[in-house]
């Protein structure tokens, strides 16, 4: 008859097990990680941004969408239907009676006066 097994080996088997459950977590912070490199890495191939532009010109609903109002480029009452303009581009909308932002003033800033 052989000899029963020592008392700690069902202890020795959990320890095993958990051994195993936090190689596999490892492995997959490890992965995790390695995942988040390669975007950073990604995103450091990209090109910056452009600069934002001095001026908008916010563009209206529909078809045609014929421009509705200039703003400055810090406007905080802008659209997503504003499109980048040059001082020549806002000077000439604001010549041809596009409204100016009354928030931001872009006739004053561009000295068109009304």
């Amino acid at each position: 008859m052989s000899a029963p097994p020592p008392a700690s080996a069902p202890r020795l088997d959990l320890l095993r097990f958990l051994e195993r459950v936090q190689e596999r977590d490892l492995q997959r912070t490890l992965d995790w990680i390695a995942t988040e490199e390669q975007l950073i890495a990604a995103q450091g191939e990209r090109r910056p941004a452009p600069p934002p532009s001095e001026w908008l010109i916010e563009h209206g609903i529909g078809t045609g969408r014929l421009p509705a109002r200039v703003h400055t480029g810090q406007c905080w009452d802008t659209r997503t239907r504003c499109k980048p303009a040059s001082a020549d581009q806002a000077r000439r909308a604001l010549a041809e009676g596009v409204s100016a932002c009354p928030h931001c003033r872009p006739d004053t800033a561009l000295e068109v006066l009304e």
